[in-house]
């Protein structure tokens, strides 16, 4: 049995991984139980959609104004240093949110201020992450490895919504955020045993600025990268809002409670969890670019198609087949941007990743926040799918364009 599953999943015959996704298997679920609760408890605090898309500018905003710049940092200092240090940082970040609302004073500052601080540490561990993981197996396995880190985080959006829904009736929020900050001990413990190759550390040679101007030529004058790194702009923007549309989607639409829209977390994670294992589990073939712009299509179309369901068990269905076709996408744009970019800059590239993917959320959280106060729940969803389905449907058009010429010229 462990011979069978280490032939499907290979990145886990390497110690070295082996310790990091342990690590996230333990911690992801926590972190799933505080996203959960945050947005819910904001929500109830305040009944405002457009205050809920402000709490996702005080999260993603710092990785849209600083994310250029701490990829220099990346690629200039030990990667599993800095990881320790954005660890601890969480960790401490919701220990206070847990003392405020057990304070009894839970208000919508404070938790503002919190999510801001989280949106810094998050500017530097995400592309940290990003970057981390090929020091961490071989190329081969690189898809693997990328597979199975959707799988724990895609398991954890299963169980994590699901326990802040039961913890929450039961015990209130405060309890989930310090159930949080106790997941990340066992991740700072599994990040001091790693042992990784020590690689040459890029020299402050040149200023900030003309490291970050380097980063972006590099992904300019690749093709591959650039078009991928456009269509995650696309979804990032458009898509990736669901810390805001689906709990205003759950109540305003589906008339659910708490557990309604828990359930629909749950369902999206369901089948994102299916798709990480199906990519794990064919790590040696390469991505293909069509199946990076079909699945960014079938996502627009599914998120359109949730605006006329009034039926929750439909819906649940959706948010399933939303999850599949969301992280095939995500997997396929992370695998083709990491085997197409060089070790020295690996770390500028993936902080390039991480604004397309994170970055661009505060004007996406706005957006959808504003335009679902403006147009009702539904078609709020509907106009941001209908958004980026077409310009992903432009993209594709400029690319075969320019191929055709390139074809054409040769």
């Amino acid at each position: 049995m462990l011979k069978k599953l280490k032939k499907v999943y290979p990145a886990l015959t390497q110690r070295n991984y082996r310790l990091y996704w342990i690590g996230q298997c333990l911690s992801l679920i926590g972190t799933w139980m505080q996203v959960t609760a945050q947005q819910w408890l904001v929500y109830t605090l305040t009944k405002s959609a457009l205050l809920l898309g402000l709490l996702g500018i005080a999260q993603f905003g710092p990785i849209m104004c600083f994310s250029l710049f701490a990829g220099v940092i990346i690629d200039r200092y030990p990667k599993k240093n800095l990881l320790i240090f954005t660890q601890i940082g969480f960790m401490l970040q919701s220990l206070l949110l847990a003392l405020i609302v057990w304070s009894g004073h839970a208000s919508y500052w404070p938790i503002f201020i919190l999510a801001l601080i989280s949106g810094f540490l998050n500017t530097l561990d995400h592309p940290t992450r990003q970057s981390f993981v090929p020091e961490l197996v071989e190329s081969n396995d690189l898809r693997s490895a990328i597979g199975l880190n959707s799988a724990v985080f895609n398991l954890a959006r299963m169980i994590g919504p699901a326990l802040a829904t039961l913890f929450m009736v039961r015990y209130g929020a405060g309890l989930v955020f310090f159930l949080n900050a106790l997941s990340f001990i066992p991740v700072i413990g599994c990040l001091y045993f790693i042992r990784v190759q020590r690689r040459d550390i890029i020299q402050a040679s040149n200023k900030i600025h003309q490291e970050v101007i380097e980063g972006l030529k590099y992904i300019k004058q690749s093709p591959v990268i650039f078009s991928s790194i456009l269509c995650l702009l696309v979804v990032g923007t458009f898509i990736m809002n669901f810390n805001v549309t689906i709990p205003i989607y759950a109540a305003e639409v589906l008339k659910q409670d708490v557990s309604g829209y828990g359930l629909l977390l749950t369902a999206f994670g369901g089948g994102s969890l299916v798709s990480a294992l199906v990519v794990a589990s064919i790590a040696k073939s390469k991505p293909k670019q069509r199946l990076l712009f079909a699945s960014a299509l079938i996502v627009s179309l599914f998120l359109m198609l949730l605006q006329p369901l009034q039926f929750f068990s439909l819906a649940v269905i959706v948010m399933a087949l939303l999850g599949f076709f969301t992280i095939l996408f995500m997997t396929t744009v992370n695998t083709t941007v990491q085997l197409n970019t060089t070790d020295a800059l690996r770390g500028r590239v993936a902080s390039v990743y991480s604004f397309a993917f994170l970055g661009t959320s505060p004007i996406g959280n706005l957006f959808a926040g504003s335009i679902m106060e403006k147009l009702g729940a539904g078609m709020g969803i509907f106009v941001c799918g209908a958004i980026s389905a077409c310009l992903i449907l432009l993209i594709f058009i400029r690319i075969a364009i320019k191929k055709h010429q390139n074809t054409g010229n040769g």
